[in-house]
């Protein structure tokens, strides 16, 4: 190998976006060719290139989830250490959560990137997949006490050989999922999307040569480290204690603790959450390359503007929580790490984290993907359907303002799927699709609302699944604020004298609930905490929030302490007087 060359600033810029343009365009090209409304239009999937020797993060594309940042990483490792034989042309599936994994419907390609005959890189991708088999439809097996129960989990294997697919493996994959024909179109985009990952690295590395890629790939990973260390260098040394819970694992009605100690000292941060509950019946077992990953996203929503690739994390110290239920070991369930128990650990990080930089902070979002599966036969269309409905909800206020609200989840970009596709590919109705009103947490800064929707089935049967949270407890003020609206599910089938209402015992979590044409489903979104003390929050502005609809009178009475007139919205003077003399004398 020649020695390394020498790099102006300029061109290291332009090649690091130009890696992140090889990543954007495997996105937009998977995006484009899936046949899942989840991946095509919700957003769920990501795409990045990854060091030849670790699996290291060399690049991800902005357009992909944060939550697979740290495992496709972890995962690309577990390709390297066991398949052997790679080939140009190769392309590698696994789904197996043990290994780097996250849930079994996030399904992963790994294909080699050969220069001159030597293995230069690995490009990968992951998409969720509405189905991968198991109990229920969409995989979200709320109910679940072993992972066999939770779908089809894939070790890696060679599923396209030099360029050609193996039928055989094809085969058994496509006889374990359900709505076959549409997870080929799946599997093809995904591997299309890795070719033109290929196509586009080679235009770059010919345009500017192995060596200064290679070289600008070192320093661009060293610079991430040096920004990330900047950055931690603004907290004070410390150690800071935080909490967040899960509502329940599903099969026990028991909240599952996330207890996180960070220690802040010089330039790094040492995460130790050995203190958390024990492993779960249910699937809201977390696997360690999810609980790692979900640390890194947390610290780069404190810390956006640090580019991504592995240097970010490198002073970000994780002692691993074996005998947690962040630590899950086979044969645990996990259907809900990834959506779910990976943001209460982000929510947790927030915990612990303003109360040192709290300026910097904000008050807990939704922090739930709102996972709602719908499976059965449309008797019109004489077909089977898997539909998975992902949602967003309000995020906490903060010291720049209120939070935003029905924004997507902690762990992502993904975005609902719009209405309108729903009701063209599946036989539903949606009867409302509006704002969680009274749902953000009062505060100096409220959070964000929530989303409320309620759908009806039009034909057939199906079953619905539900793996959400916050159904317990809402997300958590900071600096005095109230904590956010929580998860409400319920299910109204309709009677021959009146409609029957289901509320699923552990809230946001049951599977396999037998619904008919008329029936109907309501959801409603958590909040986002509330920041600040609400007796800082201008009267005025308690009355813009009543007058636009988000609270009610009596809702803005008993939790922002402030008197309005119900027939003009205005902040009635002497509850404004009284308010104002309060808040003088504290």
């Amino acid at each position: 190998m020649t020695n390394p060359v020498s790099l102006d600033p300029v061109t290291l810029a332009v090649i690091q976006n130009g890696l992140q343009q090889v990543c954007n365009e495997m996105d937009l090209a998977f995006v484009r060719s899936a046949f899942s409304p989840v991946i095509s239009e919700s957003l769920d999937r990501s795409d990045g290139i990854y060091d030849p020797v670790d699996g290291a993060l060399i690049a991800q594309g902005e357009l992909g989830l944060p939550v697979f940042v740290g495992t496709m990483q972890f995962g690309t490792a577990e390709v390297i250490k066991r398949v052997q034989d790679v080939r140009p042309g190769d392309v590698f599936i696994a789904n197996d959560p043990y290994l780097g994994g996250t849930h079994l419907m996030d399904v992963r390609f790994y294909r080699p990137y050969f220069w001159d005959g030597e293995l230069f890189c690995w490009l990968a991708n992951t998409g969720h997949w509405p189905d991968t088999g198991g109990m229920v439809p969409g995989g979200f097996s709320a109910n679940a006490t072993e992972v066999e129960q939770e779908g089809l989990r894939l070790p890696p294997v060679k599923l396209y050989k030099e360029g050609v697919l193996d039928q055989e493996i094809l085969s058994i994959i496509l006889s374990n999922i359900r709505v076959a024909g549409e997870r080929i179109g799946d599997i093809k985009g995904q591997a299309a999307a890795l070719v033109v990952g290929e196509k586009r690295l080679t235009a770059l590395i010919e345009r500017y040569g192995i060596e200064t890629v290679r070289t600008a790939i070192v320093e661009l990973r060293a610079r991430a480290e040096q920004q990330m260390r900047a950055k931690i260098a603004t907290i004070p040394d410390g150690t800071y204690e935080g909490e967040a819970f899960v509502d329940s694992d599903g099969v026990v009605d028991a909240p599952l603790r996330i207890a996180m100690k960070i220690t802040k000292q010089d330039t790094g941060l040492t995460f130790d959450m050995t203190g958390s509950s024990p492993p779960c019946r249910g699937p809201m077992n977390s696997v360690i390359a999810t609980t790692k990953s979900s640390i890194y996203l947390a610290i780069k929503h404190v810390f956006p503007d640090v580019p991504i690739n592995a240097g970010t994390f490198a002073p970000l110290t994780i002692i691993e929580p074996k005998g947690t239920f962040l630590y899950a070991e086979y044969p645990r369930p996990v259907s809900g790490c990834a959506a779910e128990v990976s943001q209460r650990i982000a929510e947790a990080v927030f915990s612990a984290l303003v109360k040192a930089i709290p300026d910097q902070l904000f008050a807990a979002p939704a922090g739930t993907s709102g996972n709602f599966a719908l499976g059965g036969w449309d008797p019109e269309a004489k077909r089977g359907y898997v539909m998975y409905v992902i949602s967003g909800g309000g995020y906490g206020g903060s010291l720049r303002g209120d939070g935003i609200s029905n924004g997507c989840s902690t762990i992502g970009i993904s975005k609902s799927t719009p209405v309108e596709v729903f009701e063209q590919r599946f036989p539903v109705l949606f009867e409302e699709y509006a704002l969680h009103e009274g749902s953000g947490g009062a505060g100096e800064a409220r959070g964000g609302f929530g989303l409320k929707y309620a759908l009806k089935l039009r034909r057939g049967e199906a079953m619905a699944s539900f793996v959400m949270d916050h159904g317990r407890y809402g997300p958590q003020g900071a600096r005095g604020g109230e904590d956010g609206g929580p998860n409400r599910v319920r299910v109204v089938r309709q009677g021959p004298d009146e409609p029957d209402v289901y509320d699923p015992p552990h809230r946001s979590k049951d599977q396999g609930i037998k619904i008919g044409a008329g029936d109907a489903v309501y959801v409603a979104t958590p909040g986002g905490g509330g920041y600040g003390d609400v007796r800082a929050r201008p009267p005025e502005a308690v009355a813009q929030d009543v007058a636009r609809g988000y609270y009610t009178v009596e809702q803005a009475r008993e939790r922002f302490l402030v008197v309005l007139d119900p027939e003009t919205l205005e902040v009635d003077a002497s509850g404004t007087d009284a308010l104002r003399r309060r808040q003088a004398a504290e």
